[in-house]
This record gives structure tokens, C-alpha cells and sequence, in this order.
């Protein structure tokens, strides 16, 4: 299956979609993020939501029917609540399309569609979840509304590889050590990004660091940090800002400088001095998010290195009853 079969047999099918819902719990719902952000900032025939499983199940969008793409991924198959929202996104009438790891998985049944990925170290950017789904938002934005940037962002897309192979050595030097060794000074940090990237300040608290870990952290929105949170700024409290390369780099800036002459405790990754800055500038805010996973991976592996953590070591998820 791929992103331009699938989107014309959708439109084939339905005329028109007025909606695309994008549906996942954790990492599989961050991966979905940066499409629902190109769509909404670039489409004026479709509207774009964004729902973790459990509450698209108790509050389904009113629109969801006919004229909606319904999208989850479900990483290991069997998320019980991704499931069960395919299963309404079928049941109301919607288009449906799942995207799963695991292959003949609870979530690839038959019932709907499903693309099976590849997760390995050397599976490309365009064949992620990520990847997937802009290609997939670009190719239905492409037929019903003429968007004229496909393939600059597959260009960009397909540059993110050579971009990122080059970062994460010089992340790992650079930055891996400091941030292991903060960490291991502080108890708590925290993580501030902004825009599409927001999704991975969200991932790298919750899933890097909570989750495998167990790293207490916050994340902040920088467009909204001088909303609150910057009140509890002072020295002797961690913060790493992620600088994005695209549209909402200002908002970081701005977090930046303030951070700069309030906390003695700052570290910042810019994409910009990372490479992002050789991709064309009207998809890079977009592409971003998955420049910052593979980094958020390499500073994870350098904390669990100093502190002896296994990222897959877990003493509740999938161990107890929840």
C-alpha cells in the first residue's frame, strides 16, 4: 500500500473528505501529529483532529461519518482503545485506514485496511509512521486542493536520513554527555518546544523519559511559557529547548533568550546547527518532528548509559493490571 494508491481510492470513494481524524495512544499518536499540523495550517477543504484513543471513544468528533478519514496506528496491534476506535470510525461510515508494527496483529484483522511497517534502525523516514502519514495528508490535499508542495516535502522527507545519520554522532558528543550528567543532578527538568515539534517536547518527556526512564520531567509549550510557566524559572532548574528550523522558530527564540539570563541550567538543541536548515523551508516546520525523535533517542541512550537503565525495562506497563 502506498500514500497516492490510497488516497485516490479514498476520494474515488467518497467524492470528497471534509475530515481526517488522526486517532493513537503515546508515540503512535506523536508520530501522527505533524500531518494534522500541515493540514490544518494548508488545507481549505479539510479539517484536521487529533485524538488520543481513549477519548475519541468517549467524545467522537459529531462530524465523524461519510465524509471523514479515519487514522490510528497502533505500534504493537493490540492497543485495546485504538482498536475500539477504528472499529466506531467503521461503524459510523468513515473511511479507515490502520497502521500497525505487527503484521496479522489484533489491529490488522481484515476488517479495515492496515499498513504494516518496518521499525528498525535502518528502516527510511518515508516508511514510518510519520512519513506515512504527511505523504498520505499531502497526496488527498494534492488531488482535492491543489497543494503544489508534494514533492518538495517527499524531497524533504527523503533528506531527513542523510540529516539525521550526520546529527546523532555529533548530538551524542556534544550533547549526550551534559544531558545525562544534569539529569543525574537533577531530579526533575523541563522540556520546552513549540509547532509541530511540540509533539516531541510531548514525546521526550513522556515516553523517553517517563516511560523508559523514569526520569520525572514537565513538558511547556514555548508559545505558552510566558503564560505561567516561566514564573518558576530560576537557577538550579533544568530546561532543554528544543530551537526548531521552521515556521515557529521565533517562539523558541523567544523562550530562549529569557532562559538564557534566568536559569544557569540551559541546554539547547537546534535543529538548525543539526542540519534542518538544508531542507526548503516551506516543509521543514513539518519535517522537524522527526529530526528531534532520532535526537531524543540518542540523548535517552546516553542517560540510560550513565544511570545503568535499559529503555525497555518496565515495572508496570504490560506487567500489572491497568
Amino acid at each position: 500500500m502506498n500514500e497516492q494508491d490510497f488516497a485516490k481510492q479514498v476520494l474515488a470513494e467518497r467524492g470528497q473528505i471534509k475530515q481526517v481524524y488522526w486517532v493513537a495512544c503515546g508515540g503512535s499518536a506523536i508520530d501522527l501529529y505533524p500531518a494534522h499540523c500541515l493540514i490544518n495550517a494548508t488545507s481549505k477543504t479539510i479539517e484536521s483532529g487529533i485524538y488520543t484513543s481513549a477519548e475519541f471513544n468517549a467524545m467522537p468528533p459529531a462530524k465523524l461519518g461519510h465524509d471523514t478519514l479515519l487514522v490510528t496506528c497502533s505500534h504493537s496491534g493490540g492497543t485495546p482503545e485504538t482498536i475500539g476506535a477504528t472499529r466506531l470510525g467503521k461503524e459510523r461510515g468513515a473511511a479507515v485506514i490502520a497502521m500497525t508494527n505487527r503484521a496479522d496483529s489484533k489491529i490488522d484483522n481484515g476488517e479495515w485496511p492496515c499498513w504494516v511497517y518496518e521499525w528498525e534502525d535502518a528502516t527510511p523516514s518515508s516508511a514510518r509512521p510519520a512519513g506515512f502519514s504527511l505523504m498520505l495528508a499531502a497526496e488527498l490535499m494534492a488531488a482535492q486542493d491543489g497543494y503544489d508542495k508534494k514533492d518538495v516535502l517527499a524531497q524533504g522527507i527523503n533528506q531527513l536520513d542523510g540529516i539525521i545519520a550526520a546529527a546523532k554522532p555529533r548530538v551524542e558528543a556534544e550533547l549526550g554527555p551534559r544531558f545525562a550528567e544534569l539529569c543525574k543532578q537533577h531530579d526533575f527538568l523541563y522540556v520546552l518546544g513549540s509547532g509541530p515539534t511540540f509533539c516531541q517536547t510531548y514525546g521526550l518527556a513522556i515516553c523517553s523519559l517517563m516511560e523508559m526512564q523514569w526520569q520525572n520531567c514537565s513538558y511547556i509549550n514555548s508559545a505558552e511559557y510566558f503564560h505561567g510557566p516561566f514564573e518558576c524559572t530560576e537557577d538550579g532548574v533544568f530546561y532543554l529547548l528544543q530551537k526548531g528550523s521552521g515556521i515557529n522558530r521565533a517562539i523558541d527564540e523567544r523562550a530562549e533568550h529569557f532562559l538564557a539570563t534566568h536559569t544557569d541550567t540551559l541546554m539547547v538543541l537546534d535543529a538548525n546547527e543539526y542540519g534542518m536548515s538544508n531542507v526548503d523551508t516551506s516543509v521543514r516546520t513539518y519535517l522537524d518532528p522527526i529530526f528531534f525523535y532520532e535526537m531524543n533517542v540518542s540523548l535517552r541512550s546516553a542517560r540510560g548509559t550513565l544511570f545503568d537503565h535499559d529503555p525497555d525495562r518496565r515495572r508496570y506497563m504490560g506487567i500489572v493490571e491497568y
